[in-house]
């Protein structure tokens, strides 16, 4: 297995407004790789995706902890993993089906559609009752600087 060349950990209660710090947090570690603006939009937005997730399906009415670990790898790699401890799901593979969700007439069911739009890889792994982890897989161009 291929060792990091830097890590960040972060948690965050599941509240709406940390949604945005998790997002630019992320962020901020990413640049260190130097992404263009398109590949950082990509990463913040599959970010707020995965952790309002979070937020709205796995801890639903009650505040618990999102946990936060990020990577980066000399290849251009980046690998983001979101994970709770909130209701879990019971079918991912129904979850990952554009326009499914349970949240109500108010959420779109497009969230696991968008993260696997704007990442090169997007895994899933939720056991009921015990919580989901995402992890998001980017692969940033290593550019060279004249």
């Amino acid at each position: 297995m291929e060792k990091p060349i830097n890590e960040m950990r972060l948690v965050v209660p599941s509240r709406s407004a940390n949604e945005s710090f998790a997002r630019v947090a992320v962020a901020a570690f990413v640049s260190q790789l130097d992404p263009t603006l398109d590949e950082l939009s990509d990463i913040k937005t599959a970010v707020s995706e995965a952790v309002t997730n979070c937020i709205v399906h796995g801890y639903r009415d009650t505040i618990g902890s999102i946990y936060i670990n990020a990577r980066l790898f000399q290849n251009g790699k980046i690998c983001v993993k979101i994970h709770d401890t909130g209701c879990g799901i019971a079918d991912v593979k129904q979850a990952m089906e554009p326009l499914y969700t349970t949240g109500g007439s108010d959420r779109s069911g497009l969230g696991f559609t968008v993260m696997e739009s704007f990442t090169d890889k997007l895994r899933v792994r939720s056991t009921p009752g015990k919580g989901t982890t995402v992890t998001l897989e980017k692969h940033i161009e290593r550019r060279t600087h004249d």
